[in-house]
This record gives structure tokens, C-alpha cells and sequence, in this order.
């Protein structure tokens, strides 16, 4: 496997490696990887990154690609980890779980609610603003495939599964990143039984 200098490049490519993918396909959705770096600009690494998704999008099934970018979620334990925990802890019903959630903004951003429909959802940001920012890839030149949002799904998938006590399965609903900051980002969770 090539030489990966910048986080972010090297954990795609370390999940596509765990996931079974064939070293052709991997070739070709990490293709200039190599020469990304830390000290390469901001603007640079989300054009990769852009590019990385659209070539995964064309290459892999979606329930693989957004598990592999589920893989790739980060900030999974520290404080976060110990508020989420503590919900499960300190609160019996699934409502009062999920009310707990919804306060705990270092975790969840703006708000966690039940949906009709008996799934949860999670909103970095309130809807009606006039701009929303990728805290990710703040100067993505271009929208970036729902593909590469999976990370963050995968981050509140962690914490929520921790909050709740219960297995959920995650659906990337918007994002300012693949919006270009027309809609917030927003993640469905489904509750398994």
C-alpha cells in the first residue's frame, strides 16, 4: 500500500483495506493519495477528497461505501464518549434517554428528536440559516458526494448507540458539505430490535 502522509487519506485507505476491497479498485479510488500532505492546503485536501468519493460512488455499492466512510468516524471517545455513556447510565427510558441527548450539545450538535415514525434524528444546526459550514472540509471549493458525510454518521452513530443502549443503523439525510452550505447536516437513525 502507498506511503498515505495526511489522516485522513491514510484511514480511507486502511478501511477500504478492511473491507475487503480489491487492490485494483483501491488503486483507483486513492489514486494521487500519495501525494497529499499534511502541509498541503486546506482547499487541496477536500479537492482529493471530492474527487476520492465520487470515484468510490462509481466503484462501490452504497450500503459498502457508507460502511467503509461509517469506519472512518473519528472523536469516538474523551469526553464525548463519557457523556454519551452517562446518558445510558443515568436514564432508564428510551424518551428521557433521547430528551438527555438532545441536551447534550458537545455530543450531538443541535438537537436529537424522535420522529414520528419512530426514528431518531440528529441536526449539527438548526434549518432556516442562510449558510451552513462542513466543520470537516470548511473550504471544499465544490459540493462533495453525501458519500464522505457517512464519517460523521458514523461518529453520532457511536455516540447515539452509547446514549441509547441500543443498536442503530444510520442514514446521512442532508449536509452542508454536499448542499455547498444550502442545508444543515442531518442524520437518520433507525432503532434495531
Amino acid at each position: 500500500m502507498a506511503d498515505y502522509e495526511y489522516g485522513r487519506i491514510k484511514v480511507l485507505a486502511a478501511k477500504l483495506e478492511q473491507a475487503g476491497v480489491s487492490r485494483e479498485v483501491m488503486d483507483e479510488i486513492m489514486a494521487g493519495g500519495e501525494l497529499i500532505r499534511r502541509n498541503t492546503s486546506p482547499e487541496k485536501k477536500a479537492d482529493w477528497l471530492r474527487c476520492a468519493m465520487s470515484r468510490m460512488d462509481a466503484l462501490i455499492e452504497p450500503k459498502t461505501r457508507y460502511s467503509i466512510r461509517e469506519a472512518c468516524a473519528c472523536c469516538l471517545g474523551g469526553k464525548r464518549e463519557e457523556i454519551s455513556k452517562g446518558i445510558a447510565k443515568t436514564h432508564e427510558s428510551l424518551e428521557d434517554r433521547i430528551m438527555a441527548a438532545n441536551e447534550a450539545r458537545f455530543v450531538f450538535g443541535h438537537s436529537v428528536t424522535m420522529q414520528d415514525d419512530g426514528k431518531v434524528l440528529v441536526s449539527f444546526a438548526p434549518e432556516g440559516l442562510e449558510h451552513y459550514r462542513c466543520v470537516c472540509l470548511p473550504k471544499a471549493k465544490e459540493s462533495v458526494s453525501i458519500t464522505y458525510c457517512y464519517c460523521c454518521g458514523g461518529h453520532v452513530k457511536h455516540h447515539l448507540q452509547n446514549a441509547l443502549g441500543r443498536k442503530v443503523s444510520c442514514t446521512v439525510r442532508t449536509s452542508a458539505l454536499a448542499s455547498s452550505g444550502k442545508l444543515p447536516c442531518t442524520f437518520l437513525f433507525s432503532i434495531e430490535e
